[in-house]
């Protein structure tokens, strides 16, 4: 039985594929717009939509991505639907594609930005590289921690340690208990780093004062 990442997966293939055949279809190559492959994939979306609770905070993150994504798309064939039937001038679709894939990457640039400047820490420019975050009071530092968080779930997908990653809030939890434990011991600022030693990722906490 497929997995929630093996699906998530799919419906990136078949957005990819949807893609691909919407250009044929517009530009001649296709008797038809593609309706089985997109079928397919609302099928997925709807059922994930159904379950968003099932899934873990990363899969949520990127079906929301991969959604959003999707409903930009759809609305682009629907209009160039509506500019065929009615044989208004069309405009290049490999354009309009590329469009929405660069404002995709712009946002999401943006998102790291703002959370990283939210965080007051400077991340490295290189995303693979050692991450490094201190905590003083982790109760009061939900944007901190889920920063953190995010890195290490992007360290453990280029690492393709996907399974068993902690939910969000597992991992908030973890945070707390260990910044408690080691200042019981005596610090008061607790850093955490995230890093990828050996092919593996290595999330360590120490006091930083």
């Amino acid at each position: 039985m497929p997995t929630v990442d093996d699906d998530l997966n799919q419906i990136e293939r078949d957005i990819r594929t949807l893609k691909i055949e919407y250009e044929q279809f517009f530009g001649g190559g296709r008797p038809r717009p593609p309706a089985d492959t997109q079928w397919r994939v609302d099928t997925l979306i709807r059922r994930y939509n159904e379950r968003m609770a099932d899934l873990n905070f990363a899969q949520r993150f990127r079906f929301n991505n991969i959604a959003q994504t999707y409903a930009k798309y759809q609305d682009m064939w629907r209009k160039k639907l509506m500019q065929k039937e009615t044989g208004a001038t069309q405009h290049h679709y490999g354009a309009a594609a590329r469009a929405i894939e660069a404002e995709r990457a712009r946002k999401a640039a943006d998102a790291t930005a703002t959370a990283s400047t939210r965080a007051s820490h400077s991340s490295p420019a290189n995303p693979s590289g050692p991450f490094a975050m201190a905590f003083t009071d982790p109760k009061a530092e939900t944007d901190k921690i889920k920063v953190l968080y995010d890195r290490l779930i992007a360290a453990r997908t280029e690492t393709g340690e996907k399974s068993g990653a902690p939910t969000l809030n597992d991992f908030e939890k973890f945070v707390r208990q260990k910044t408690k434990d080691l200042q019981d011991k005596g610090g008061s600022k607790i850093e955490y780093s995230v890093s990828i030693e050996g092919g593996r990722v290595k999330l360590k906490a120490r006091v930083s004062n």
